[in-house]
């Protein structure tokens, strides 16, 4: 088969103005049906709704007390009460009971003496129509209550109904045939082979096509076989008004998406400027759309959100809602390409009058960072990229009352900060947990960018850590050294450690391939003292360039073959099922700006920190102490 490459490099905005624009007829084709408005939550309205009958439809009490003749009760002062007898001059009533001829006004039963014998005493006057609901005083029959093209919430029905209507008439919800595809895709879940990828992506999309309000069809992975996708996709297009289908939209050989397209219908456009997401594509096939979406999570996930939902919600006739946007101040440097527009999902977090993004790993592959994200930053085109301090602007995914609640934590990583994350999160706090090392936590520290900055830094002269460099970068920000833990460090290597791995001089011998910590890391500071003093140079050790961001990843790195050997903590080898030589225990605290110690998030950090939970969770991951 032909590899096709990408047709276009084209701006998102008129990407998606363009499809919708060739898209008219299907949004004008729109069917409408006739439902109960009681069913009609999230649904939109194809025509106005107006009231059949007046809410309410009596002159209604709009106070428990009596009705009487207003007229009656001028006189009525403290210095002179004014007696009212029942039948005559007063009928007792209870909120929403008709307001009977000849009486005009309800006085409140507080306002009232009763004297017994059906007579009462008044020492205020009324005035007409006081504590009384008018016919119409809600809703008027006649009135529209709702107009066309709006999407029905819960205190829409309760109007609607108050109307005198129960049946209405909306748009129907758009279907959507979802097609996930290729030969490494499985659903079945309970074993993974080597070289198989679960399919997780048609799953999100299923849940997010339902969370805007239409119906889903999810069909199981596609061989990548050209007749079969063929097949798979006439069908979906004849049962829903779109289809999406996730993989083969790139430029491989197996990727047959945009040459379906262009056989059974047109292929509008084929490449957008975005990353990730670039090789989307947008066509039509039986008077339908077909939207290729990229196959990494990263990617379709982005794509998914920024393209297929203005599609369905267009079709759908809901209004496209503009999503907050808040300035924040970027917590490390991001570069990037010039050629497309770089979407980067952050963690937020506010530390004084700042709110800090935290860019999460970045990659059309990386599935986590949709899920801690908390916003969206924008590289936009032709820009390098942004400089650790700069402003940005950042689309909010998550709800402010929840950032404002974040204890920004940017410094060395271990797997503890997430756990101790998970226990603040019981009592609505979350941890923003940057890994840039330690001395880029030190720095985040220094220029007010981070609450606690965890950091596990070896004095060479002194043999001790963390304090000495608190005192010669922190000195003037006033900032105080929490205890955290002692952990241990040492060699992560295979199980059986089949290279024969035992110590430092092993990192330099022509069979073994290292795997590094990135510059300004605790470890990676531990591991050039122990070259040092072993008198060995880093351009002699194999992957000593090689370096990873997290003691996980490198543990992921020997795990799967790409590495001999990595530095790094006891439980990160524990967790991945690996050997470990250990070098000794080092010290894991957290630097912490004065200012913010007896606050009520630093004061719930230090109680984890404290708590028997956490002493128990040490002792379950191993190669920890207090």
């Amino acid at each position: 088969m032909e590899r096709k490459i990408y047709l276009s490099n084209t701006d998102i905005e008129e990407a998606v103005s363009l499809y919708l624009e060739r898209l008219e007829p299907c949004i004008r084709n729109t069917a409408i049906e006739k439902i109960d408005i009681r069913e009609a939550k999230g649904r939109v309205t194809a025509k106005p709704i107006f009231a059949r009958t007046s809410s309410p439809n009596h002159n209604a009490a709009a106070m428990d007390g009596i009705m009487v003749i207003a007229s009656k009760t001028y006189s009525a002062s403290e210095a002179n009460p004014v007696i009212l007898n029942k039948g005559s001059d007063f009928e007792y009533v209870n909120t929403g009971h008709v307001i009977t001829e000849p009486y005009d006004s309800v006085i409140m039963i507080e306002d009232i003496v009763d004297l017994g014998s059906d007579q009462v005493k008044i020492m205020v006057q009324a005035s007409p129509w006081q504590h009384i609901r008018p016919i119409g005083e809600d809703i008027v029959a006649g009135e529209m209550i709702l107009p066309e093209n709006h999407q029905i919430r819960p205190m829409d029905i309760g109007a609607v109904l108050s109307g005198g209507r129960t049946e209405i008439e909306v748009y129907e919800k758009i279907k959507v045939g979802i097609m996930p595809t290729g030969n490494e895709i499985t659903d079945r879940y309970d074993d993974l082979p080597k070289g198989k990828l679960f399919d997780t992506n048609s799953w999100t999309f299923r849940a997010i096509v339902e969370d805007w309000g239409g119906i889903a069809e999810r069909i199981s992975p596609v061989e990548d076989e050209y007749d079969k996708l063929k097949t798979a996709l006439l069908d979906l297009a004849q049962r829903n008004h779109v289809v999406v289908v996730n993989a083969g939209s790139s430029a491989g050989s197996k990727d047959f998406t945009a040459k379906l397209i262009e056989e059974l219908g047109e292929l509008v456009l084929h490449g957008i400027a975005i990353k990730p997401g670039k090789p989307t594509i947008l066509g039509i096939v039986k008077g339908k759309p077909v939207i290729g979406v990229p196959g990494y999570p990263g990617s379709a996930f982005l794509v998914f959100e920024e393209v297929v939902g203005p599609v369905i919600k267009k079709l759908q006739h809901m209004r496209m809602q503009l999503a907050q946007e808040v300035k924040a101040t970027v917590s490390r440097r991001m570069v990037s390409t010039l050629k497309y527009r770089e979407y980067i999902r952050v963690k937020l977090g506010k530390v004084g009058d700042k709110l800090i993004a935290t860019p999460l790993n970045r990659g059309a592959g990386v599935t986590m960072a949709l899920v801690k994200a908390d916003g969206l930053m924008v590289i936009p085109r032709n820009s390098e990229g942004y400089e650790t301090g700069d402003e940005v602007r950042v689309t909010l995914t998550n709800d402010m009352s929840v950032i404002e609640n974040t204890i920004v934590s940017i410094g060395s990583h271990d797997l503890i900060m997430d756990l101790i994350g998970s226990i603040l999160g019981r009592n609505g706090r979350s941890l923003s947990s940057a890994h840039v090392g330690s001395m880029g936590g030190i720095m985040a520290i220094k220029r007010g960018e981070a609450h606690i900055a965890p950091i596990h830094l070896l004095d060479e002269n002194t043999g001790e850590y963390n304090k000495t460099y608190i005192e010669k970068y922190l000195g003037q920000e006033r900032a105080v050294l929490v205890k955290g833990v002692r952990r241990e460090q040492g060699f992560m290597v295979a199980k059986g450690n089949p290279k024969n791995i035992r110590t430092i001089e092993d990192l330099a011998r022509e069979d073994i391939s290292f795997v590094n910590r990135q510059k300004g890391s605790g470890t990676r500071i531990l591991t050039d003292y122990l070259l040092n003093r072993h008198q060995i140079e880093g351009k002699n050790i194999s992957g000593y360039d090689r370096d990873m961001t997290t003691h996980m990843a490198v543990a992921a790195a020997v795990e799967s073959g790409t590495a001999d050997v990595g530095v790094g903590v006891y439980s990160a080898a524990k967790v991945m099922g690996l050997d470990f030589i250990s070098i000794g225990y080092e010290d894991y605290d957290f630097a912490v700006p004065e200012k913010y110690l007896n606050t009520e998030m630093l004061r719930a950090f230090i109680e984890v920190l404290n708590s028997e939970e956490f002493k128990s969770i040490l002792k379950d991951l191993g190669g920890y102490g207090l």
